[in-house]
């Protein structure tokens, strides 16, 4: 397979409108990359570029160390599956998934091979003889994820091949997806707005907004170290709960201050807070951090009225307000709760965001702080 590099790659559109500015993406030869972000980041177009569907405005792309800016798709030796699977209706699923290599003049016997033994890996063998309009919707992604896999690419690219099914359905592909990357040993490069598919697939996630790379990593350290408010709050599902807390001393230490209630960081966390007195921050905590306590009064407790009860049978969401700000929380399912009730959520201080309110970028700790102060 190959290896993928973006350097410093824009798309600057007529009119100066930029799409894509100053990305740079490495997938790793047999890596499973997802570019995840909302509607409009600029990970399709970035996407397209490497297909060779959009020109490169800016930048260099690297396919295997050869330079591909102005290649023509067909000569780049990758293989795309569309949102839309873009089959030909009055084909068979044989004659979809075959057409690209009689296109390219490979002998009928290698295309029989090819053909048989991608649809045995995708289970989609009893079904060459059909044409799409006969097939489910998964069946229909299915025959364009072979159609792709029997060209032997260097690379798959996939534009959100996922969106147009049911959600059990999703789940379903997702592993199959999944359990194709294993099998093939391939490099892959998935777009999708879904965190979860990003978070369940991929070996790499890249996260994007208004056409600018925010942050690269693998999963868990996305989700747990994110850069910036916006990774934090798109990466996990609900999302993560940022409250506006003012940083105050009080004893000789450090105390945040909601309005409604205060919250003590660790030791270890007051070090990062230290410039910061007298201002405010946004905590963030994620839903599953906050434990439900009968005591709403009870220390390092937040103080929040339901305003939404969602069971959802191993656990219940909560949706709640300080009385000034919105706040989501899990809680286990043999609790009983009720509209308007008041209640209390100790948050897990170890699993505490800290975001500067101006640049929301986390707060990290001081590089060279002494022990005690990280």
């Amino acid at each position: 397979m190959a290896k993928v590099e973006l350097k410093g790659i824009g798309k600057v559109y007529e009119g100066n409108v930029r799409a894509v500015d100053n990305v740079h993406i490495v997938a790793e030869d047999k890596e499973f990359v997802a570019l995840v972000g909302p509607s409009g980041c600029g990970k399709s177009t970035t996407l397209r570029m490497i297909a060779g569907l959009e020109d490169i405005s800016e930048g260099e792309l690297l396919i295997d160390g050869e330079r591909m800016n102005g290649v023509p798709p067909k000569d780049r030796n990758i293989a795309m599956v569309f949102q839309n699977y873009a089959l030909y209706p009055h084909m068979t699923v044989y004659e979809n998934m075959a057409f690209g290599l009689r296109i390219k003049k490979v002998p009928k016997d290698e295309i029989k091979r090819r053909v048989h033994e991608a649809a045995r890996k995708l289970d989609i063998e009893k079904f060459l003889d059909r044409k799409p309009k006969a097939l489910s919707g998964g069946q229909r992604q299915r025959v364009a994820v072979g159609r792709a896999i029997v060209r032997n690419p260097k690379v798959f690219l996939f534009d959100e091949p996922l969106s147009n099914l049911d959600a059990k359905l999703r789940v379903q592909m997702r592993a199959e997806l999944s359990g194709l990357h294993r099998d093939l040993q391939a490099t892959m490069i998935y777009v999708t707005h879904d965190q979860v598919e990003a978070m369940t697939m991929a070996d790499k996630i890249v996260v994007m907004k208004d056409g600018k790379v925010q942050q690269t990593g693998s999963p868990l350290k996305l989700y747990n170290s994110p850069c910036n408010k916006f990774v934090a709050g798109f990466i996990g599902s609900p999302p993560m709960n940022f409250l506006t807390m003012k940083v105050t001393e009080q004893n000789g230490s450090t105390v945040l201050d909601e309005g409604a209630f205060q919250i003590k960081p660790l030791p270890e966390q007051e070090g990062r807070l230290q410039k910061y007195q007298g201002r405010d921050i946004y905590f963030g905590i994620r839903p599953e951090d906050l434990r439900y306590t009968a005591a709403p009064a009870s220390e390092n407790a937040l103080t929040a009225a339901i305003t939404v009860v969602e069971p959802l049978g191993a656990d219940i969401h909560l949706w709640l307000t300080t009385g000034t700000q919105p706040l989501a929380a899990r809680a286990e399912p043999h609790h009983t709760f009720q509209v308007g009730d008041t209640v209390g959520l100790i948050p897990r201080m170890e699993k505490a965001q800290y975001f500067d309110r101006e640049t929301e970028l986390a707060i990290l700790p001081e590089p060279d702080a002494p022990p005690g102060e990280a």
